[in-house]
This record gives C-alpha cells, sequence and structure tokens, in this order.
C-alpha cells in the first residue's frame, strides 16, 4: 500500500467523484480511476458504493479513510519536523470560526506576518464542529473554536472571552419581544445556534423559526433589516449598535460569558512557524 494511493484515495472519499478529485491532484480522471481500482485490488475489498450521483464510501472505505488520515498526516508531520527551521517559515494554516475571524483575528495576524513575513498564513473559516474535525484529520494546524474543548486528542489554549448578545433590529426594544422574532443564524454547528437553541428548550420558551445564512454578514445585514434575531458576540455588532442599525440585548447569565479556544492536536509536530504563532496569541483574559 503506497502513500501516493492513500492521499488519492483521501481526496476522492473527501470530493466524492473521481473527476473532481482529479482536477483538485491536477491528474487524468483514468489515472485516479486507476489507483482507486489498485488500492482496491491490493486491499481485496471495494473501497466505494458508485451510483449516478457519484461516489460514497463503503464500511470498509470508512474504516480505511480513518487510518489513511493518521497516516498521511504522521508522514506530512514528519516531513515539517525534518525540514522544519528555527526561524518560522513555510506553511501555515489556520482554522478560525466566523465571528472571530472577522474581529478579533485581523489585528493579530497583520501582526504575526509582520514578524514572520517568510510564513505562507492561511486562514479558512468554518463552523466549531467542522474546525475540529479539520483539527483531526491534519487539515489544519491549528484552529479558533467557539467553545472550551474537551476532546482527547486536542491541546486547547485560551484566546479571547467574548460577550454575548441577542442582536435585533433598532425598533426590537426588549429582549421579551426579540424572542418572538425568527432566528437568522449560520448552518448546523454553529456554537452559538446551539447556545441560543439550549437556552430556549431550558426556559421553556417556543422554537421560533430558524433561517439559516452562509455568512455573517448576511446575519447582520438580515437582522439590521428586521428579518430576525441572532446571538452574536457583542464585539461583532459593535460598530452597528453604534450607528443605531441594530440594538444588542444583553444575554441572561450564566450563558452571556463564551470562551474561544486555540486547539491543536497533542500529537502534531509543532513547527518553528506555529510555535511562533502560539506564543502570539492574547493572555488570558485579554479582550
Amino acid at each position: 500500500m503506497e502513500s501516493a494511493d492513500l492521499r488519492i484515495f483521501q481526496i476522492v472519499a473527501r470530493e466524492g467523484s473521481v473527476s473532481r478529485a482529479a482536477q483538485q491532484l491536477g491528474y487524468v480522471q483514468s489515472n485516479v480511476t486507476a489507483r482507486v481500482r489498485h488500492l482496491e485490488s491490493e486491499l481485496g475489498t471495494e473501497l466505494f458504493q458508485r451510483h449516478n450521483r457519484g461516489m460514497t464510501l463503503s464500511a470498509s472505505g470508512k474504516l480505511l479513510l480513518n487510518y489513511a488520515d493518521k497516516i498521511v498526516g504522521l508522514l506530512d508531520e514528519a516531513g515539517k519536523a525534518l525540514s522544519s527551521k528555527t526561524e518560522p517559515a513555510g506553511p501555515l494554516m489556520i482554522g478560525s470560526t466566523q465571528t472571530a475571524a472577522a474581529v478579533r483575528l485581523p489585528k493579530l495576524l497583520t501582526a504575526y506576518y509582520g514578524h514572520y513575513p517568510n510564513v505562507l498564513l492561511s486562514l479558512s473559516t468554518a463552523p466549531t464542529a467542522q474546525l475540529i474535525e479539520k483539527v483531526l484529520r491534519f487539515e489544519l494546524d491549528g484552529a479558533f473554536i467557539g467553545c472550551e474543548c474537551t476532546h482527547p486528542e486536542l491541546l486547547a489554549m485560551p484566546a479571547f472571552e467574548e460577550e454575548l448578545v441577542i442582536a435585533s433590529a433598532a425598533s426590537v426594544l426588549s429582549l421579551e419581544e426579540a424572542m418572538t422574532k425568527p432566528i437568522v443564524t449560520l448552518g448546523a454547528g454553529c456554537t452559538y445556534r446551539e447556545l441560543l437553541e439550549q437556552w430556549l428548550r431550558a426556559n421553556d420558551l417556543p422554537q421560533s423559526v430558524i433561517m439559516e445564512f452562509g455568512t455573517l454578514e448576511a446575519i447582520i445585514g438580515g437582522v439590521s433589516a428586521g428579518l430576525g434575531i441572532s446571538l452574536l458576540p457583542q464585539a461583532v455588532i459593535a460598530k452597528q449598535e453604534a450607528e443605531g442599525s441594530l440594538r444588542a440585548h444583553p444575554f441572561p447569565e450564566p450563558l452571556r460569558r463564551m470562551k474561544t479556544e486555540f486547539v491543536i492536536r497533542k500529537d502534531s509536530f509543532v513547527s518553528s512557524a506555529l510555535r511562533a504563532f502560539i506564543e502570539m496569541l492574547p493572555e488570558p483574559g485579554a479582550s
């Protein structure tokens, strides 16, 4: 079993399509198909269920993907360890929730790049649950997540603490009135959405209509226009609140404060670039 075949299998499994995997890898489609067939023949089992909508992993494929993530991840870690330099350089892949990326990270990333211009820094955003999975699969060097992390394979470091508020249109004068409005939120896996739904259930409040938007900007725009309400860090809407286009209603205790943590794999190699990034994280309690 060759590592190159495992890498190809990984991409096909993630994309659910040989053609999309071939495009991402820069290979001809027939080559990708041949390598997958070779791997299946070598292992003596079908790794995919093929149908007219693409390909889905078989039970054997799901099992192999777990091992492939670990094997390929460790090989990449070995490469980083052997090529690591004292001066931070090379790729550094960071993930973040949209809220942290919008408000907390611009200054941090600007300062980091100013100190270490040889680092190829990249930032991707996703809900907390997806970020955790990407760190576990070695797809990210680290990520800012919107909750306290308890996963046994991850090391968590405090980064920021946010004050949560219910954001509504300026015309909504009370929290009671706000809670009668639809909820405007990101998709499943959003920590703020889960926290708001948890609070509604705990207080026997009716579940409002939920509207899923794809970006933080769209949520703020929808709330400003009176479409509904959203649970967000106060810092995210501070500008709109000052301009009078939004109203912030304090979220009840004890859920008002939420920690943003930076997580990495416990067993990952900490490159000089990642170590320097961690050292620039704000001190606990800093805003």
